[in-house]
């Protein structure tokens, strides 16, 4: 049955973006705009402050930070084009969305589809205000793009599961509240032996070590368990569930984190970027020819994508949610990532090198330690190879050779 909101006549969509045009000059300070970044959700949190603070609450009451949510668990309630209006007006504010991270680009979303009503009570709420982080328990040290060969167990104990393991690359882990995790129930089937858990991330028996990377930041952790207690509500779906759940999941993160997600829609086209840096000629472009063409097919590329992605996701939603184009979408979105930011760097010359110091812009160390942070995104999220196995399998029905 449609909502209100799917119903509502298209002339309502004006008055609808006045609301959010007297909302946003209502509640997003002027000394916010623009200090949005790519990388606040692998950075670790930092502490708030007043500003950053009312402006979350304000997104959270509205539940604007997870506009097409179900109103009833604290999203927004809007429709999809609802949603387009407030994505467009928030950009021309240089407004950003407070409220994000793992539980809205791929826990949230999966729960709603699998979770109970308990669990969706329980854990929906506090995402939409953007009071919790979660972080995601799937990758082992002998189980990565084999994931289904994951042996982290969590054994039966009556009313509560004990869980012992290790994963690996778990994302903000030392900064989570909790953990959506892939857990072994029963050693003797490898994918119907996995159930998927919701562990909390301050029970006694966890442990997390951060593992150092290349830009500098420390988002990746080792998690350990050693008899961690479970209660046995904390079970989405059935016990040997899981990877059915697991994989729908993984189909949100792609989806988000291809370029299909926010992270990157707003972004400052590399025209104009370059432009700042390097000036223009007479006729008030680019002197470099060769750089000026570059970035022309680049934008030409990101923007075919954007409007591929976002027919793509539409389709996918229009029947049932996400779907195996999200591989896809996951391998052309990181490649243009990447080369998005070996352009950057080229454009800002020397200033592409800081690593830290006065003598460069925020906004110049970020692009720097992104560029590096990016050389990741070909990895995680299920590798490129990875994807390739899916697109072939399940959208162009290729079987393996027996």
């Amino acid at each position: 049955m449609a909502t209100a909101a799917e119903t509502r006549p298209e002339d309502d969509l004006e008055t609808f973006r006045g609301e959010v045009k007297t909302f946003l000059k209502a509640n997003f300070p002027d000394e916010l705009k623009g200090k949005g970044s790519a990388l606040r959700s692998v950075e670790g949190p930092t502490e708030e402050t007043e500003a950053e603070k009312n402006w979350r609450v304000a997104m959270g009451s509205r539940g604007w930070g997870t506009p097409t949510w179900p109103k009833q668990y604290g999203g927004g309630g809007l429709s999809k084009k609802q949603a387009r209006v407030l994505e467009q007006e928030m950009a021309m504010a240089g407004a950003w969305n407070p409220i994000g991270g793992m539980g809205v680009m791929m826990f949230g979303p999966t729960l709603l589809e699998y979770g109970n009503e308990a669990q969706k009570q329980e854990h929906i709420p506090p995402i939409c205000r953007g009071e919790i982080r979660w972080c995601q328990g799937y990758s082992e040290p002998n189980a990565g793009s084999d994931l289904a060969n994951l042996q982290t167990f969590a054994e039966d104990k009556g009313d509560h599961y004990v869980v012992n393991g290790q994963k690996t690359w778990t994302s903000g882990g030392q900064w989570a509240d909790k953990c959506f995790c892939l857990v072994r129930t029963d050693r003797s089937d490898k994918h119907t032996g996995i159930s998927f858990l919701l562990i909390d991330m301050d029970a006694p028996g966890v442990e997390v070590r951060p593992i150092q990377m290349i830009s500098g930041m420390s988002p990746f952790c080792e998690t350990f368990f050693t008899e961690v207690q479970v209660p046995k509500e904390n079970l989405v779906g059935e016990e040997g569930q899981g990877w059915t759940i697991g994989k729908r999941l993984l189909q949100h993160e792609r989806t988000n984190i291809s370029g299909g997600g926010a992270a990157m829609l707003n972004a400052q086209p590399l025209s104009k970027i370059a432009k700042d840096y390097l000036g223009t000629d007479e006729n008030g472009q680019l002197a470099d020819a060769d750089l000026r063409g570059r970035i022309a097919d680049y934008e030409i590329a990101w923007n075919t994508f954007l409007l591929t992605a976002r027919r793509a996701i539409e389709e996918s939603k229009a029947q049932g949610g996400v779907s195996e184009i999200s591989s896809i979408l996951k391998n052309v979105g990181s490649k243009l990532g990447q080369q998005r930011a070996e352009l950057l760097i080229e454009i800002m010359g020397f200033r592409g090198l800081g690593w830290e110091g006065e003598g460069f812009t925020q906004k110049e160390l970020e692009h720097v330690r992104g560029w590096l942070f990016g050389k990741a995104t070909t990895i995680y999220g299920g590798s490129t190879e990875i994807q390739n196995n899916i697109i072939a399998k399940r959208i162009l029905g290729m079987l393996d050779h027996q």
